[in-house]
């Protein structure tokens, strides 16, 4: 496994599991709330997964589940491929809760191995923040493509790289700060997503993850290189509605 992996395996791995029933309550819990309505836990994105009955979809970089789950219940065959044992426990046991069941793949996506699974899925979706974790998106988008079937598709939703250049502040009068990083390349330490979840002195003892921006162009431009078709692409609003692109979603084909 890679440096960069590495060292984000380890971050995913401290008191995931913890989190997510922080944030979520428990499995069942959760999985409650995504038996109501399944189509709508997917909010923005809903409208590309109309039709999922018997298709086949990987879900990269997926979490806990949370959107693996509602797709396996609309009647999608789901694989999740992730770093984290800690979200893996949670989303299997999210599936059984909700009466369902995923495959779920702890790997570095880099080693996702496509002797099997090379064009296997009818459809990808990664979404929530994730391009960050990998330092070589051509690799990252060629792997990608290699997953998909002729015809395939791609639903990519991400951080709007603009949007991670602009910092909320506590002054009512200036709420947003610009910190000119757009073009940095360099990978750079930060905090793993939900270490501000636990108490000051809890915080310390959490690992770093080790982050790499991009911009709108790199990631496009990556997405064509490795032979993606892009049909769509929107830039959205943080979920106050805020006037800042806050994310991108890209749908492609392959």
């Amino acid at each position: 496994m890679k440096e960069q992996s590495t060292k984000n395996k380890k971050a995913w791995e401290y008191r995931a599991y913890e989190f997510w029933i922080k944030k979520h309550g428990s499995p069942k819990e959760l999985a409650e709330q995504l038996l109501v309505n399944p189509r709508a836990q997917l909010k923005k994105h809903k409208h590309f997964f109309e039709h999922v009955e018997g298709k086949k979809m990987a879900n990269i970089c997926g979490s806990n589940g949370r959107k693996a789950i509602p797709l396996a219940l609309l009647g999608a065959e789901v694989t999740v491929f992730d770093i984290s044992e800690e979200n893996k426990k949670y989303a299997i046991e999210l599936a059984e809760n909700a009466n369902t069941k995923i495959q779920y793949i702890v790997t570095d996506i880099y080693e996702i191995d496509l002797l099997e699974y090379e064009g296997y899925f009818d459809i990808l979706y990664l979404e929530g923040g994730i391009l960050h974790y990998f330092n070589n998106m051509d690799k990252f988008m060629s792997i990608l493509f290699s997953l998909l079937k002729d015809g395939g598709e791609m639903v990519l939703s991400d951080f709007h790289p603009l949007g991670k250049c602009i910092v909320k502040t506590q002054d009512s009068q200036t709420p947003y700060q610009f910190e000119p990083r757009y073009f940095d390349k360099e990978l750079r330490e930060g905090n793993v997503a939900y270490k501000h979840y636990f108490d000051e002195k809890e915080q310390e003892d959490f690992p770093s993850v080790s982050i790499r921006s991009y911009t709108l162009s790199e990631i496009i431009n990556s997405a064509i290189t490795a032979g993606f078709i892009i049909k769509k692409f929107d830039e959205h609003r943080d979920w106050k509605n805020e006037n800042i692109p806050w994310e991108f979603t890209i749908l492609a084909n392959k």
